[in-house]
């Protein structure tokens, strides 16, 4: 059922043009992830600003109870029920009436999301027990699982997939977390981060295209959409590039599902892998981010390891500077650069108009403008107020409500890739391309590792200090 409705949005999003002109900003969710994200930034400033405590209400999770029975669990939920049952209807609202303009049926996605909010709490609650540290039962990681066993193991029905907009969550989390990351550090990384993933994105994507055209004989068109895939951001990547193309609907499928499956392999191996070389939180974060193949993916492995490792902010610091802002902006270049091979050298006649420039701009992931935005945002708000009053006033008044409110959209992103992945579909990707995608990622990992422990090692090292 997963893979007849991915086919259905792969011929959709094929049938679509370029460029949508002024139907973007409000059909696709990269906009809405922007809207919605500095919305929250906004209100929670203007709550923050008239004293108001509304916002950090609602921001509530059980994940910092640190309870050790049932009881002390039980009692945090019936004496904030109130609480959770107004947080509920917000996040239904604004996701229930956004999707439902980008054409998700209301009538399916509010009984999909009523389903994965109960579970995000749940999830939540294991995160918050006193032991949880000690197992590494980290809330992404545990999500992930959860969401596996029960997509692979329970019947669920298609229509659920309405409300697990994995795309959608990341990317409005993503804006979030813009607003908890000051531009300075962003601004400061420009030329290491850049430099480090036009490597990682030429390389991997080259490596994978050339081994899967010279040695396997593949089609140019399925090696240069595996190959994007692969070397930028999995599922959008392909995408964008099997349109850019004209790759052939299994093209795409085989893509996704390569990516899928080795992104689902990295975030269980990679935090593991970094806490057994005793890598600095900053490091693996940029490692991270050069080696996953979905920004989600990636985002869970940095969180659990910088909670490993005792200094969460500096892993995800240095995987968003290596992979958002990064290697994400490579999917607009690769699809104006593979476009025009297809239509000037690959097959001429079918090339009804030459690729513009526009066309960077088209593919340009929108979500990382917000997430520039919050953070020049935030940065200017906040750079009035002394040492003191921020960590006294400031910090637990905007900032940590913010970041709340970004774990739980992290939090229904992380289940909803379990939810939509069945094991049974991973099989058909083919061997060849499995082993030209294989060989690209050992490729990947290794010269992450390099550039991220040793080349640019120092700077690295100075995230979160």
């Amino acid at each position: 059922m997963a893979e007849k409705k991915l086919r259905k949005d792969e011929t959709e999003a094929q049938q679509q043009p370029l460029s949508m002109g002024w139907k973007e900003l409000y059909l696709k969710e990269d906009w809405w992830a922007i809207y919605l994200g500095i919305g929250i930034v906004v209100v929670t400033l203007i709550a923050f600003l008239n004293g108001s405590d509304l916002v950090k209400s609602l921001a509530i999770n059980p994940g910092g109870l640190k309870w050790s029975s049932l009881g002390q669990l039980g009692a945090h939920f019936s004496g904030n029920l109130r609480l959770y049952a107004m947080q509920f209807l917000a996040w239904l609202v604004i996701f229930g009436v956004s999707t439902r303009i980008m054409g998700i049926k209301t009538s399916q996605f509010i009984p999909s999301f009523v389903f994965l909010y109960l579970l995000s709490i749940i999830m939540f609650a294991i995160g918050g027990w006193a032991n949880a540290a000690e197992y590494n039962l980290e809330p992404p990681l545990v999500a992930l699982i959860i969401g596996l066993l029960i997509a692979n193991i329970v019947p669920l029905p298609q229509w659920l997939d309405a409300g697990f907009r994995v795309e959608y969550y990341i990317k409005t989390g993503i804006v979030l977390l813009g607003a908890t990351f000051p531009i300075t550090l962003v601004l400061s990384a420009g030329p290491v981060a850049l430099l480090q993933a036009t490597v990682i994105s030429v390389t991997t994507c080259l490596t994978i295209y050339f081994v899967a055209t010279k040695v396997f004989g593949l089609d140019k068109r399925l090696a240069s959409i595996i190959g994007v895939g692969g070397s930028v951001c999995g599922v959008s990547a392909s995408m964008a590039i099997s349109s850019a193309v004209g790759g052939k609907k299994e093209y795409l499928y085989t893509s996704v599902t390569l990516v899928v499956g080795w992104a689902l392999v990295m975030i269980l191996l990679l935090p593991f892998v970094s806490k057994a070389l005793h890598l600095y939180p900053g490091v693996a974060g940029a490692w991270i981010g050069t080696s996953e193949f979905a920004d989600a993916a990636g985002f869970a492995a940095a969180s659990a390891y910088g909670k490993m490792a005792g200094n969460e902010n500096a892993a995800i610091q240095g995987f968003t500077l290596m992979k958002v802002i990064g290697r994400d902006m490579w999917i607009g270049i690769w699809s104006f650069i593979f476009a025009l091979i297809a239509c000037f050298k690959w097959e001429k006649e079918e090339c009804k108009s030459r690729p513009n420039a526009m066309e960077i701009w088209w593919r340009f992931p929108k979500f990382v403008i917000g997430f520039f935005a919050a953070s020049l945002f935030m940065t200017v708000i906040t750079s009035g107020y002394s040492a003191t009053d921020f960590n006294g006033s400031v910090k637990p008044g905007l900032i940590m409500p913010i970041v709340s409110l970004r774990s739980w959209a992290f939090i229904f992103c992380f289940l909803s890739i379990g939810l939509t992945t069945r094991f049974r579909e991973l099989k058909s990707a083919g061997i060849k391309p499995f082993l030209a995608f294989t060989i690209g990622v050992l490729v990947n990992v290794t010269l992450g590792f390099i550039l991220s422990a040793h080349v640019f090692g120092n700077y690295w090292m100075q995230l979160g200090k």
